[in-house]
């Protein structure tokens, strides 16, 4: 039921049942405010994230990697104040993927020195991280301007340009193995070159996660605003 103060999320087909069962099938149907009711939103358990950030050197350009790191601050931040029972980590990924710690952040940069978008192996060590949460919901925050052009042999990162068959398939390969442990993977592209949306939107059919194309001034409001909603879910006002 309605409570002065809860957000009016009507549930239009209880609240109008209500109201017949008061006053019988007339009409026209008049409302009261005992009728109403409402979907009730509630804050789930816990989310644990693992946010990857490409810092591949094409990064730097048109000013995507400054505000990817915004971004993941942003995000660290909201985490650790409003939601403390949530886990955030951090991947940066060019040719070899790494943990990044919060206070490294500020001070990280695209890596000029080496070639290569090691997606294979940033998901790789995703997995691991994620491996030790096994409650709540667990997601992988991807982003990116550009397709996979390297993965992991071996404990080597191996690099072609334009990408390998064998790149593309060991990737895709580390997106099916996650999608079967239930972990969300959405993207966040920041080009729309054609070879880059062919990949992306293999791993979406892979996954059912969702695909983002967005823009470096934009990208922490789809960030933040997507993580805030769905932290909560609909439930109906009354159980069925």
């Amino acid at each position: 039921p309605y409570e002065f103060g809860d957000p009016f999320h009507l549930h239009i087909e209880r609240t109008i049942m209500n109201a017949l069962e008061r006053q019988g099938p007339h009409t026209p149907v008049q409302l009261s405010g005992d009728d109403f009711e409402i979907y009730r939103s509630e804050q789930l358990v816990q989310t644990t994230t693992v946010m990857m950030v490409d810092l591949s050197w094409s990064m730097a350009l048109r000013g995507s990697f400054q505000a990817a790191k915004k971004v993941a601050l942003a995000l660290h931040n909201l985490i650790r104040t409003q939601y403390p029972r949530d886990s955030l980590y951090i991947i940066g990924f060019s040719a070899y993927a790494r943990e990044l710690h919060a206070d490294e952040l500020p001070y990280v940069r695209w890596d000029e020195s080496v070639l290569g978008t090691n997606m294979h192996h940033a998901l790789l060590l995703a997995e691991r991280l994620l491996a030790r949460h096994r409650g709540g919901t667990r997601q992988i925050l991807m982003i990116t301007d550009g397709e996979p052009t390297a993965h992991l042999e071996k404990g080597h990162s191996q690099f072609a340009y334009p990408p390998s068959p064998v790149t593309i398939r060991e990737t895709l390969k580390a997106v099916k193995r996650i999608s079967r442990q239930d972990i969300t993977i959405n993207t966040f592209m920041l080009d729309r070159n054609y070879n880059l949306k062919e990949f992306v939107n293999q791993l979406a059919k892979i996954n059912s996660g969702r695909v983002f194309y967005t823009t470096p001034d934009k990208l922490g409001e789809y960030i933040l605003v997507d993580y805030l909603q769905h932290k909560r879910q609909r439930l109906s006002g009354r159980a069925s």
